[in-house]
């Protein structure tokens, strides 16, 4: 397993680390940016991907859901609980998925790049 996202606990809360600059995840984010001119894949746009696929696919992740992006990395916090534990989880799987899938995070870019709130 890459390790470009993680869960981490900090004080009260549950949280995912995203190094967006790291080799997959920045290779991956340059063909993405091909696809669609406004994807400039830095910390604020997975961000506002994220936002986008979640409500999609996953509405029930975004709840307790805080962003905290910058231009390299991405980071998202909740409450920490278990079921919140649980959350941050899933979303480590579904953001390792897109990176991991190259053709259908491009896809999806290219066919709903206009929906995106791209930052």
């Amino acid at each position: 397993m890459s390790d470009y996202v993680s869960v981490f606990q900090y004080k009260d809360n549950v949280g995912i680390s995203f190094d967006v600059g790291a080799e997959k995840p920045f290779h991956v984010g340059e063909q993405m940016n091909a696809a669609h001119e406004m994807a400039y894949m830095n910390g604020y746009n997975w961000a506002a991907l994220l936002d986008w696929y979640l409500a999609q696919r996953e509405p029930a992740l975004l709840e307790g859901l805080e962003h905290d992006p910058e231009a390299g990395s991405y980071a998202g916090y909740y409450h920490l609980t278990p079921e919140n534990e649980a959350k941050a989880a899933k979303v480590v799987e579904l953001i390792r998925a897109l990176v991991e899938n190259e053709e259908e995070a491009c896809r999806l870019v290219r066919e709903h790049g206009d929906e995106i709130e791209w930052d």
